[in-house]
């Protein structure tokens, strides 16, 4: 078993939702919708970003040593920094000509899909990184994916959420206002929270599938620690499977599903906003456990 690190559990979830919020709302802006959520999209997105970036300094014993890490364009880390940077200018380049325009949020349609374009590309690094040859359940497109889902999920129902409370006020019906507001929003919440739920479905099914793989090799020692106990490898797939299939799977992609739906059905994102989110959240934090846990090397069986 690895070492659970929780930082790196915490980075790549934090980021997933950072830029999910973030290229959903430059997708609003690309139809000229949510124009309320802008600013308070931004700055949640910007606190998420950060939160992200103090996160990983818990990873590294020695952060004064941070930068010998960023040597190599082909290291998985210099490629996530790249990508943050790139995204960080483009995200500043969009306040600015945000606060500049007539409505003080509206940005031009190039830079809306610039800047959802390069959320995608951020979220798509960062989930690469993390998957190496040398570990065979990490190595796959559908953990990609999977990661590009929590974004499609936890974005657009933050959107919605921040939508419905920016509409608020004393003045006529709140509540029709709030579930007018959140309903450009809302529709990208259900369309991803179903891109969510069938990324975690395929990738929950490749990780259990993974374990046959460990079948035929049965117990094994790892090298590098010959003290450690042999870790059987097929038994640490099976102890993990309630963690993937009621946590990643049931809380993390079923009920994000249903409380989309339940959302666009009733208009009530102060309620079923929230209620994606945190199980969303919830789900990504299962799967990333159960992702480190079969993060099992396999340089023994050659």
């Amino acid at each position: 078993m690895m070492e659970l690190q929780w930082p790196l559990i915490l980075f790549t979830t934090l980021v997933a939702w950072s830029a999910g919020l973030f290229g959903t709302q430059a997708l609003m802006a690309v139809f000229g919708v949510g124009k309320k959520a802008q600013v308070p999209a931004w700055v949640a997105s910007a606190v998420l970003l950060a939160a992200g970036g103090i996160a990983v300094f818990f990873h590294l014993e020695h952060w004064e040593r941070i930068f010998n890490g960023f040597g190599h364009l082909t290291s998985g880390i210099t490629q996530e920094l790249i990508a943050i940077v790139v995204l960080a200018v483009a995200a500043v380049a969009y306040l600015v000509l945000m606060r500049k325009s007539d409505d003080g949020a509206s940005v031009p349609k190039w830079l809306a899909w610039l800047s959802v374009a390069l959320s995608v590309v951020l979220v798509a690094v960062m989930a690469h990184s993390y998957t190496m040859a040398a570990r065979p359940a990490w190595d796959s497109a559908l953990w990609i994916l999977y990661v590009l889902g929590n974004a499609c999920v936890l974005g657009p129902a933050t959107f919605a959420l921040l939508s419905a409370l920016a509409a608020g006020g004393p003045a006529g019906q709140p509540a029709e206002r709030a579930a007018d507001a959140g309903a450009p929003a809302g529709l990208a919440a259900l369309a991803g929270a179903a891109i969510n739920a069938l990324a975690t479905l395929a990738f929950a099914a490749f990780l259990q599938l993974s374990a046959g793989s460990f079948a035929d090799v049965g117990l094994y020692f790892d090298p590098t620690h010959p003290t450690k106990a042999m870790a059987d490898a097929a038994a640490t797939v099976a102890s993990q499977a309630p963690l993937l299939w009621l946590g990643a799977v049931a809380v993390g992609a079923i009920v994000p599903l249903a409380a989309a739906f339940m959302g666009r059905r009733t208009g009530n994102w102060r309620l079923w906003a929230p209620a994606a989110i945190i199980a969303a959240l919830v789900g990504a934090v299962c799967m990333r456990v159960v992702f480190y846990n079969l993060g099992l090397s396999v340089f023994m069986f050659y």
